[in-house]
């Protein structure tokens, strides 16, 4: 898979596609049906593992040629060692798990680098669903509240907060809307929040 056509499929995975080094070894953590890794593989000679519960999930990725691993990211990463990767990535979902501090800690240390990304719920079409007193539906957050996988909403001053609590530098955050970041007003004007992380030294 090149550039472009990960550019058509998921225009935030190709803006966050540029943080990961070429030839740098990657865990996909929750890695779907693995076209992340498949491009970063394929255009940037990447080699690693994605993590994955989902049958049809782990499917596609082994029909794509991406090495997954099943199993449930809430029993954490102790099968990898302090940082075996180069760079971890946790791309829309972690806001499906119960225990996000500890799987956030846990990433950051198989991980020399983590790159976490999430719905942004101060963005502002949320905000506008809450005042009318409905939970708010939107491309970045596509379920109704009775069906949704998410577990928790956070804002990107909620997710820095915990990210210093659990001993994360912030390297970088942006705010992105259909996959171009957003640089005036970004936690209302942004639909998907992206950090760049590392452990504090």
């Amino acid at each position: 898979m090149n550039f472009n056509e990960l550019n058509q499929l998921r225009p935030d995975l190709a803006f966050i596609a540029h943080w990961v080094a070429p030839n740098s070894a990657v865990l996909d953590v929750g890695c779907g049906d693995g076209v992340m890794l498949d491009y970063l593989q394929t255009d940037k000679a990447c080699q690693g593992y994605g993590i994955e519960i989902d049958d049809d999930k782990v499917l596609s990725c082994a029909k794509r040629g991406v090495q997954v691993i099943q199993q449930d990211m809430e029993n954490g990463l102790a099968l990898f060692d302090d940082q075996a990767f180069e760079t971890v990535l946790c791309l829309s979902s972690l806001q499906m798990m119960k225990n996000v501090e500890g799987l956030l800690t846990d990433i950051a240390r198989v991980g020399r680098e983590a790159i976490v990304s999430f719905p942004n719920f101060a963005y502002w079409p949320h905000r506008v669903a809450l005042l009318r007193g409905r939970m708010p539906v939107s491309k970045s957050l596509p379920y109704e509240w009775y069906d949704t996988p998410n577990l928790r909403c956070a804002t990107i001053g909620d997710f820095a907060e915990l990210a210093n609590s659990v001993g994360l530098e912030v390297l970088e955050c942006v705010a992105l809307h259909d996959g171009e970041p957003i640089n005036w007003l970004p936690n209302w004007r942004g639909s998907l929040a992206v950090f760049r992380l590392r452990r504090k030294a």
